[in-house]
């Protein structure tokens, strides 16, 4: 599947008629790491202990699609970041990590709309419990990091719905908010940018819902229905009207 239509510079959209309405719609879900946020937090965190370039090197072949078993990558990525202490990863929260142009704008204009808000993500609580106070988010699933004595241990703190969230729980995920809130897939959007985003995107696409990629990588955009390759999230307010 290609992108099939140029909707606007930098905007292009696939397999429906647009402009659509936010009404149309009761749940949009993001992901975290360089679609809701500018940076890959791993990437960002390993650099503390001098091992970005590992790591990140296989955050890429990840979100790729190169390595397909994304909780066999989280698991050798951290690995690498066992004696990262609390304080290097307070550093990165507040001197790395940025929110993306258009996101406040595009989660205001949707919870305006009625929209509930759901942050799922194969990052770590650290951060995503943070955005979701900070952004208002309903919702937030992600990977709580171990610590002991103040440094990670390079494991990971089994949750009630298990110790990784990959693709296959974020769909899951997914599919348990809607199910939570009495709504059907097709009233659903989701966004992300990496391998990992595309079980989620393709129950909203699949569904009649809206699947979109956000500075994606090329596998991602050409399944997606709404790619934009310019500009902030709020972007989508072109395609989905509010």
């Amino acid at each position: 599947m290609t992108i099939a239509t140029e909707f606007a510079p930098g905007l292009a959209i696939q397999g429906f008629n647009a402009p659509l309405s936010l009404s149309q719609f009761k749940l949009i879900a993001f992901d975290m790491d360089s679609t809701l946020i500018s940076i890959e937090c791993i990437d960002e965190i390993a650099d503390a202990v001098g091992r970005k370039a590992e790591v990140a090197a296989i955050t890429e072949a990840a979100m790729r699609g190169e390595i397909t078993d994304f909780k066999e990558s989280l698991r050798r990525r951290l690995a690498l970041l066992k004696g990262v202490t609390l304080a290097d990863m307070e550093r990165v929260y507040t001197e790395r990590l940025k929110i993306n142009p258009g996101a406040a704008e595009l989660i205001a204009a949707c919870q305006k709309a009625g929209l509930k808000v759901l942050l799922v993500s194969g990052g770590f609580t650290f951060f995503a419990d943070r955005l979701k106070a900070r952004l208002n988010i309903d919702f937030a699933r992600s990977n709580r990091l171990e610590v002991v004595n103040g440094e990670l241990t390079g494991g990971l703190v089994m949750q009630s719905w298990g110790d990784i969230c990959d693709g296959a729980e974020k769909r899951r995920t997914l599919l348990e908010v809607v199910s939570l809130l009495g709504i059907e897939p097709h009233e659903c959007i989701a966004m992300g940018d990496g391998a990992n985003d595309l079980p989620m995107m393709g129950v909203c696409s699949d569904a009649g819902g809206v699947s979109v990629a956000y500075h994606a990588k090329p596998k991602v955009r050409e399944q997606a229905m709404v790619a934009i390759h310019s500009g902030g999230l709020d972007r989508l307010l072109e395609v989905v009207k509010p």
